[in-house]
């Protein structure tokens, strides 16, 4: 609590202490309270606590050319309470004011820190090595190029790439995964991560403020700038509502003193109708409405935050409500990206063990991704690997190599057919890429070897048709037999590959070209840029040290989870849901109110209870999505 909040509650508790005392002396018929001079002295001591700091609010609102604020019309019923002798009324209508006023500070200010916990993960210092020696300094001062060393428990300051074999780290302050993550040699490593197992030193990749947790504060802190259209609508509706029941206040007092005027047989009172017009002042201020829907989508966005899920702005949040068809990116979204040897198949008269030494010990020569996948996976499984003798390079084909004597061929099924080796036939009918192999010109069998399916990839699918989303679509530039198969696995009964970007541009247009469809986009942030650019909500995935991904897309997914989109609509549509309540509950109980002070049903006790009640209830349905389990 900050010291402005400190003073605001003792200011409160100032008054309430005087409110009551004052009520209690009434009450207990105190002679020296009888005198009327004291009790408005007493009442106004009591006022100056809560009462100053909103009539200065008033004031400084009317500066700014904001006539009809909340402040100001807190002020005139208040000081018209005083005006007609209702000391205590005057005193409690600001008093209560002033305790909604913080409790709304207070639930602002939770939903901030739920919003701005990454604040908490940026290292104030960083250990780095110069000369073999370890030397603390500010992170801003550490430059690209030095070398960090990071202790178990320890944040890491700033982003770069691992020095070390291999290392775990808590990412769960930037993901909202709570599984470590293990980190290899060479790969990167982000600032705020949480090292969990051993020392590590870190190469550093980019300064202390660009780097991606830097970039992610940013666009969080941001996200309330972009309204969504319930909260512009609000402000329009306040600003329009505000000044036409000051105007209807003011003829609950003149209408009956013109009417008297006309008829003197109207029994008129002054003090009836003018407490009358306070009661429909007091009722009628907006706050209830002004705070609790900027709340609501503030906590929409602190939900999503904490759930590796990052809205640009409340609009987003309230667009992706609409989203009826889902089209998705296959590599990277749906899948890890990576190639994994997924299935080992040798000839008869071959071990599994000895098809892999080989196809590895060939692919030792070769940089491309299939190769490094084979290797990848001999080292895995601790299958040892020589290096060939003789290597030739068959462009288009595969390798030839010499190992122990034996000559070796590797690659594709056109590589076995140019050397006149026979294989099985159901070979040339796999949909996905294998790695054939033949030993002195017979065959030997093949590995296959794929991009496998997230973990949650299917469950992702799942979650969007339980939320009555069925239009789903799989793009790809891969072979439309593997995205076939693929589409079938996950039951997507729309995909489409042999896409160039250009294609993916032209079916997302064609979708659009259905003004009944509203599209989300879903892909890795780097080569779907212009469709993330173009459909209603582009969702990104593994923002989190994608700079294209942060700058073209609306929601970015941390966790490379596809799981998340579907995480993501329930709580833009639970935010809807709260938001479109407040407005409901508010309005109808103001309208209920203003109806009876109108009528001198309601008293200026009621009017304000009525008014910070429905405030703090609506405070309290909003902030209650950040407490709400969406998985």
């Amino acid at each position: 609590m900050d010291t402005s909040q400190k003073r605001g509650y003792i200011r409160a508790a100032i008054s309430f202490a005087m409110l009551i005392a004052g009520i209690i002396f009434s009450a207990a018929g105190l002679s020296f309270f009888a005198d009327k001079y004291i009790q408005l002295a007493w009442y106004i001591i009591a006022y100056i606590p809560v009462g100053v700091p909103v009539i200065k609010e008033a004031i400084e609102a009317m500066r700014q050319k904001d006539v009809f604020s909340e402040f100001t019309l807190m002020s005139i019923a208040t000081i018209g309470a005083f005006f007609i002798g209702e000391y205590p009324e005057g005193v409690a209508v600001m008093l209560f004011y002033a305790v909604g006023e913080l409790f709304q500070d207070a639930a602002v200010n939770r939903a901030k820190r739920s919003i701005s916990a990454l604040l908490d993960v940026r290292p104030e210092t960083a250990t780095v090595i110069k000369a073999d020696k370890t030397e603390t300094v500010p992170a801003e001062s550490v430059n690209v190029g030095d070398i960090v060393e990071v202790k178990v428990g320890e944040r890491v300051p700033l982003d770069g790439v691992m020095l070390g074999e291999s290392a775990s780290f808590n990412t769960a302050a930037l993901t909202g995964e709570s599984v470590p993550r293990t980190i290899r040699r060479d790969e990167e490593v982000f600032a705020g991560m949480i090292l969990t197992d051993n020392v590590s030193r870190i190469k550093v990749t980019k300064p202390f403020g660009m780097s991606a947790l830097a970039r992610i504060l940013d666009l969080v802190q941001n996200a309330t700038e972009k309204k969504a259209p319930a909260e512009q609508f609000i402000r329009k509706f306040a600003r329009i509502y505000t000044p036409i029941v000051v105007a209807l206040a003011a003829l609950i007092v003149i209408v009956p003193v013109v009417y008297s005027a006309i008829n003197p047989a109207f029994d008129f009172v002054l003090y009836d109708w003018v407490y009358r017009g306070l009661v429909f002042l007091v009722i009628s201020c907006p706050c209830a409405l002004v705070i609790s829907i900027p709340l609501g989508y503030f906590g929409g966005i602190g939900a999503a935050s904490r759930r590796g899920i990052l809205f640009k702005g409340s609009n987003y949040l309230e667009a992706i409500t609409k989203i009826n068809t889902v089209v998705m990116d296959k590599t990277g979204t749906l899948t890890q990206g990576v190639f994994k040897v997924q299935k080992i198949v040798p000839a008869e008269h071959l071990l599994e063990t000895d098809l892999v030494n080989l196809v590895a010990s060939v692919e030792t020569q070769s940089t491309h991704p299939i190769a490094k996948a084979i290797v990848e996976y001999a080292k895995e499984q601790n299958i040892a690997v020589v290096k060939p003798e003789i290597v030739n390079e068959i462009a288009g084909h595969g390798l030839q190599a010499s190992i122990n004597g034996k000559m070796v061929l590797v690659g594709n099924p056109k590589l076995l057919l140019k050397n006149s080796v026979e294989f099985p036939p159901e070979i040339a009918i796999i949909p996905e890429t294998i790695v054939v192999c033949a030993i002195d010109g017979k065959y030997a069998g093949y590995l296959l070897v794929a991009d496998a399916p997230k973990a949650d990839a299917k469950a992702a699918v799942n979650a969007l048709y339980d939320l009555g989303i069925k239009n789903i679509v799989m793009l790809s530039g891969d072979k439309q037999a593997i995205v076939s198969q693929l589409a079938e696995e996950l039951n997507i009964t729309q995909a489409h590959g042999d896409l160039l970007p250009e294609g993916k541009v032209e079916y997302v247009e064609q979708l659009k070209s259905d003004p009944g469809n509203n599209i989300a986009f879903v892909g890795d942030g780097i080569n779907d840029a212009p469709v993330l650019a173009m459909s209603n909500v582009g969702i990104a995935m593994g923002g989190l040290g994608s700079d294209v991904a942060i700058e073209t897309a609306d929601v970015i997914l941390q966790t490379d989870q596809p799981s998340r989109i579907a995480t993501a609509i329930k709580i833009g549509s639970a935010t809807r849901r709260i938001v479109v309540q407040n407005i409901s509950f508010a309005l109808a109980v103001k309208l209920v109110v203003l109806i009876l002070g109108a009528f001198g049903v309601a008293s200026l006790w009621g009017a304000v209870f009525a008014d910070v009640g429905v405030s703090l209830l609506a405070i309290l349905n909003a902030i209650r999505i950040l407490k709400m389990n969406f998985d």
